[in-house]
């Protein structure tokens, strides 16, 4: 039932997630100490790991009265940061951390996972940077990422990050978890997947079979508006059905249920060390259930059915974590609007003239060559030539792939500060340093740019600096 996530960290197989108080304090006040004596029937199942965040309502609070009160030391306390979008401190960093450890009754996290919204703007990176001091601080003992695609797992972990996790949407309908460029992240980093959303919120459970298709605004949970969406964007509705209907006739043959049969699926990723189940605070007969789902063995027949059932539906778009990104919303509002209001710009912009403005990015390279790091001429954005530089730091060290998408985020922000969006994109030159690295690199800009398509030349070029790999320039017009 224990398993490896890292090094000194064992934890159980089946995570009990807290998310579900959030929903429940809609509705009711919860009292934290009080809803703490509801824990005790999970770790006695042998379900010792727990996963909250610092938006779950009071979980942090209830598993921090739980801690205090109780005798087994043996048991993992999985933690979220989810700051709004922005730049961060190392003040800001720690406040959080130290937020979190009274919250938790705790002198040191288990896991610390970290959700960015904004990858163009690389305060995300300074947020990691700072975890990891106080990782060495003692203050946290693992850090783990949450919704993070491929590209940026590998800027982070080739940028010196000790990342151990990733949190992601993973289900018979999510099977984003599976592209091989996470595949290969995982494989190369050795970084293991937290799989939650593997019931969809219900989705994935008799409750709803043979049922008749609800209307969004029908739904009683937060997570039952988010995966009705998912179940739209993977075909509709009677798709999903014949998904639930094949999975149904072998949980019969196992004396199971949907719900175990969905979640033992999962768990046989090689790749995931856990998959995280929500609490029913209170009610027990679900630990029972949930228990089963480690005795089952799914047939290579049976596996194959289910793969036969998910050809019928689409593949949700995009990367693990674009729900949350970039249209369509995956989430429960259909938008980000409860999540935050705005995106701040990440760089400084000066007009020049009517029809001229400049983005400075303030390196001593820019005041002494007098050159901006992008600039708009009525309306057309031309970005200068880009390297991985953060600081005096250099991203994605001896890995031309991490550089190339820390780069194009640089451009995208210094794009999106002026008006414009990826979208506008007309040209790319991309110059690199070895020969050998062309074809990464080429699907690199092809994942950034696929269906905008904009002209573009690759060169190989001296680039200045041993440490660069590669250097991006940009154009784009506005419509």
């Amino acid at each position: 039932m224990q398993t490896a996530l890292a090094p000194g960290l064992e934890i159980s197989k089946i995570i009990t997630g807290l998310w579900q108080i959030a929903d429940i304090e809609r509705k009711q006040e919860v009292d934290p100490k009080i809803f703490s004596r509801t824990i005790d029937p999970y770790v006695e199942a042998g379900f010792t790991t727990f996963d909250m965040a610092d938006h779950y309502g009071s979980s942090e609070l209830i598993m921090g009265h739980f801690n205090e009160q109780s005798a087994d030391s043996n048991i993992q306390l999985f933690t979220k940061w989810v700051p709004k979008p922005g730049s961060l401190s190392r003040e800001i960093t720690k406040e959080a951390v130290h937020l979190a450890l009274r919250r938790l009754n705790k002198s040191s996290i288990d896991l610390l996972q970290y959700h960015a919204w904004h990858y163009p703007n690389p305060s995300w990176l300074d947020a990691l940077y700072y975890l990891k001091e106080l990782k060495d601080e003692g203050l946290i003992k693992h850090i783990g990422v949450t919704n993070f695609d491929a590209a940026h797992l590998r800027i982070a972990k080739t940028s010196g990050i000790p990342i151990v996790s990733n949190q992601i949407s993973h289900s018979l309908i999510d099977d984003r978890a599976n592209t091989a460029d996470m595949i290969d992240v995982c494989t190369k980093h050795n970084i293991k997947l937290i799989a939650y959303g593997v019931v969809m919120g219900g989705f994935l459970t008799k409750k709803w079979l043979n049922k008749n298709e609800p209307n969004q605004e029908n739904l009683s949970t937060w997570s039952e508006m988010k995966y009705k969406r998912f179940i739209d964007e993977s075909g509709g509705w009677n798709s999903y059905q014949n998904l639930l209907s094949v999975v149904n006739k072998i949980a019969l043959n196992h004396n199971a249920s949907i719900a175990n049969i969905c979640s033992k699926y999962i768990l046989d990723n090689p790749r995931v060390s856990g998959i995280i189940i929500g609490a029913r605070l209170g009610q027990n007969d679900h630990i029972i259930d949930n228990q089963n789902i480690l005795n089952i063995e799914i047939t290579k027949s049976e596996r194959n059915k289910i793969e036969e059932a998910q050809k019928s539906l689409n593949s949700i778009p995009g990367n693990c974590g674009d729900e949350y990104r970039k249209a369509p919303f995956l989430t429960a509002s259909g938008d980000l609007s409860h999540h935050y209001k705005k995106i701040p710009k990440v760089f400084d912009s000066m007009l020049v003239s009517k029809d001229r403005k400049h983005i400075s990015s303030k390196t001593k390279w820019e005041s002494m060559a007098s050159y901006s790091r992008a600039v708009k001429v009525k309306n057309r954005i031309l970005v200068s030539g880009t390297t991985a530089t953060h600081g005096k730091l250099t991203i994605g060290l001896n890995d031309a792939v991490a550089q190339t998408h820390f780069i194009l985020d640089k451009i995208e922000a210094s794009i999106n500060d002026l008006g414009g969006s990826f979208n506008d994109v007309v040209r790319t030159r991309v110059y690199i340093k070895n020969l050998s690295d062309w074809e990464d690199i080429a699907k690199a800009h092809g994942e950034r740019f696929m269906g905008i398509n904009p002209a573009n030349t690759m060169i190989k070029a001296g680039l200045i600096g041993d440490e660069y790999l590669v250097e991006i320039e940009a154009e784009a017009e506005l419509s």
